[in-house]
C-alpha cells in the first residue's frame, strides 16, 4: 500500500508543478493511470509476498537438505570405517586361512606317511604270520595257534604244549615248538617279541615257591624268554617278558575247555616301527 501512495503523491506533485489547470478529460486519464498503477502495485505486492514465501520455503528445504547431507556424510563415514575394518579383518582372516591351509597340507602329508608305514607293517605282519603257520604247522593240533590282531602276530601255545602240569620247566615238546618258532624269528631281525604268561582263575595250591597265578604267569613267561635267548640265541634286546595272571582270559567260562584255553603263553610279534615313532615325534 505504501508503494501506491508514493506513486500517487509523485503523480500529484508532477501535476501541480506543471501549474496547468487539468481538463476533465486529462483528470480522468490521470485517475485511470492511478488505478492502473494501483492494480500493478497490488500485483507486485502479491508477487513479492509469493516470492518471500518461496524464499522461506527454499530456506527450509536447504536446511533440510543440509541436515540430510550431514546424516548421509555421517553414514558414509561409518560405512567407510566399517569397510576399512572389514578389509583389515579380511586380510587377517585370509592370512589365517592360508596358514591353516598350509598346516592342513603338512598334516595330510604326515598322515599319508603314517598310513604308508602302517600298511607296510600290516603287510610285514601278514607275511610273518604265513611263515609261522607253515613252520609250526605240525604243532597246531597240539594247541598252537597263529593269528593276527591290530597289525601284530600272536602265537598262542597252550600250557600243555609247553609245561607239565603246575610246572615252569619247558618239556621236550615245548622246546621243539619254540625251536621252530626261533628259526623263523632269527631270520626276522626287525621283529620285536613280547612273551606273555596267562593262567586260568583257579587258585594255586601246594606249588612251593609259586604263591599265586601272578607268580606262575611271570615265571612261565621268563622260562620261555630264557630258552629263546639262551638256547635259541635270539637277541635278548628284542624280547620282553610279562605275566598277565588270570585277568586276560580268552574264554570267560568255567568249563574245563575254557580253563585250558586260558592257560597259555602268548608270543606277540610286532614289526619295529622306529620310522613311525620318529615321524609322530616330529
Amino acid at each position: 500500500m505504501k508503494l501506491k501512495y508514493f506513486l500517487f503523491a509523485g503523480l500529484l506533485t508532477v501535476t501541480l508543478h506543471s501549474c496547468v489547470v487539468l481538463s476533465n478529460k486529462k483528470y480522468k486519464a490521470i485517475l485511470a493511470a492511478q488505478d492502473s498503477l494501483t492494480t500493478r502495485t497490488g500485483t507486485l505486492e502479491t508477487e513479492v509476498s509469493r516470492l518471500q514465501g518461496d524464499t522461506a520455503r527454499l530456506h527450509r528445504e536447504i536446511a533440510g537438505l543440509r541436515k540430510d547431507m550431514a546424516e548421509l556424510q555421517g553414514n558414509y563415514n561409518t560405512l567407510n570405517d566399517n569397510y576399512a575394518n572389514l578389509n583389515k579383518n579380511y586380510s587377517s582372516s585370509s592370512s589365517k586361512v592360508n596358514q591353516l591351509s598350509a598346516d592342513l597340507q603338512k598334516r595330510e602329508a604326515r598322515l599319508k606317511e603314517v598310513e604308508d608305514i602302517l600298511r607296510k607293517r600290516d603287510e610285514a605282519s601278514k607275511a610273518l604270520k604265513n611263515k609261522l603257520q607253515q613252520a609250526l604247522l605240525g604243532f597246531q593240533q597240539s594247541g598252537l595257534t597263529v593269528d593276527m590282531r591290530d597289525g601284530k602276530v600272536y602265537v598262542s601255545l597252550t600250557d600243555k604244549l609247553l609245561f607239565p602240569s603246575g610246572s615252569i620247566v619247558i618239556d621236550d615238546k615245548g622246546k621243539s615248538a619254540l625251536k621252530q618258532l626261533a628259526a623263523v624269528l632269527n631270520k626276522e631281525s626287525d621283529i620285536n617279541i613280547a612273551v606273555e604268561g596267562h593262567t586260568d582263575n583257579k587258585k594255586i595250591i601246594n606249588l612251593g615257591q609259586i604263591k599265586d597265578n601272578w607268580d606262575l604267569s611271570v615265571l612261565r613267561a621268563t622260562s620261555v624268554t630264557r630258552y629263546l635267548t639262551e638256547v635259541e640265541k635270539i637277541d635278548p634286546h628284542r624280547l620282553t617278558a610279562t605275566g598277565k595272571s588270570e585277568f586276560q582270559p580268552i574264554d570267560p567260562g568255567n568249563t574245563p575247555e575254557a580253563l585250558a584255553k586260558n592257560r597259555r603263553i602268548e608270543i606277540v610279534l610286532s614289526p619295529k616301527l622306529d620310522e613311525l615313532y620318529n615321524l609322530i615325534s616330529k
